[in-house]
């Protein structure tokens, strides 16, 4: 046997210790790295939080803000400020919280039209999939299809054989392209295959007024602004366009028993991070969020402004958002919707 045969064994020896000391050494660093990270962590938070709110002070948002933030500052131990950023759909505040450190003292109340603006207006400079850590799904806003009490039609299915006993003929009042008024008479028409005319205004509230004047027959709108003037006998609702029907309205029916399968719109409201916050700090906000939604007193705040709370783990969030995402894309795509 030559010299290099005789060698070869301690050699395929020696070179299989390096390997494992190298493989060992790699372990160790990469468990000490952890460690560091997870220690550097634990002690979130040691400073303010603040929760970016993508409208002015006084809406919806805002209020849903401030009334979280205060309870979350109690279960976390320490303050929650609202940073009101409004403007442009509330894309300015959206785009500001997508730019900070993933660190998990700036959060973003986002908000249902994260999951349509994209889709209508491809220069915005955030992404709703690839810029947030979706926390906690917080709450919906159920929408209700209501109409002047003049107008014929009292139930979804009547509302369809009006429609289709005279294309075009029916109108229904939005709130500006996109808003979840809009999406929802598009889907109408979409899912009930019938021909309608959306007729725009500067928000909602003046599309209520006019549907309560008789100048346009219906719309769909929150509940929480629209079944007040049910009460008063101003409007009449027709169904809500949730799953099941609402405990509060038991004797409203769905759009889906209207015979409009998976006719579901809501305006809903989610706490997000930054997308590359660590998963440990995204963890404790979430028992934080959870926590807070729980509370007696939040959820009377909550349940006046019409919000169904939820409350649920980070990745129910994430899968809710996305679907939210890919459905109206879908809408939006094939009913033809173009921004203003």
């Amino acid at each position: 046997m030559d010299r290099q045969a005789r060698h070869q064994p301690m050699e395929s020896i020696g070179d299989a210790m390096t390997h494992f000391f190298r493989n060992t050494t790699r372990m160790a660093l990469l468990s000490l790295a952890a460690g560091l990270a997870s220690l550097a962590h634990a002690g979130f938070p040691d400073r303010p939080i603040r929760i970016i709110a993508p409208a002015p002070p006084g809406g919806g948002i805002d209020i849903l803000s401030r009334t979280i933030g205060q309870r979350m500052a109690v279960e976390l131990g320490t303050p929650v400020i609202v940073d009101n950023r409004g403007g442009a759909g509330g894309t300015i505040g959206i785009e500001y919280a997508a730019k900070q450190p993933p660190d998990g003292y700036t959060l973003l109340m986002g908000f249902s039209g994260m999951a349509v603006n994209p889709h209508l207006n491809p220069k915005v400079l955030y992404s709703t999939k690839d810029d947030f850590a979706p926390l906690s799904l917080v709450g919906r806003i159920p929408m209700i299809l209501v109409a002047n009490p003049s107008f014929p039609p009292n139930t979804v299915s009547e509302l369809v054989a009006y429609a289709k006993s005279q294309p075009g003929g029916l109108k229904y009042a939005h709130g500006g392209t996109g808003a979840s008024s809009h999406l929802a008479g598009e889907l109408f028409r979409i899912t009930a295959s019938v021909e309608v005319i959306p007729i725009a205004y500067k928000g909602n509230a003046p599309a209520l007024v006019d549907v309560m004047a008789g100048h346009v027959p219906v719309m769909w709108d929150t509940i929480n602004t629209a079944y007040p003037m049910v009460r008063a006998g101003k409007l009449k609702a027709l169904a809500v366009a949730t799953a099941q029907r609402l405990p509060a309205l038991p004797r409203l029916p769905t759009l889906i028993e209207g015979g409009l399968p998976g006719f579901e719109v809501s305006a809903w409201y989610m706490l997000m991070a930054p997308k590359k916050t660590p998963v440990d700090v995204q963890e404790k906000l979430n028992v934080a969020i959870v926590k807070a939604l729980k509370d007696p007193e939040v959820s009377r705040l909550l349940d006046e402004q019409g919000v169904q709370i939820v409350g649920d783990t980070r990745e129910q969030a994430t899968t809710f958002v996305n679907s939210q995402f890919d459905h109206w894309g879908a809408v939006i795509r094939k009913a033809g919707i173009k921004a203003d």
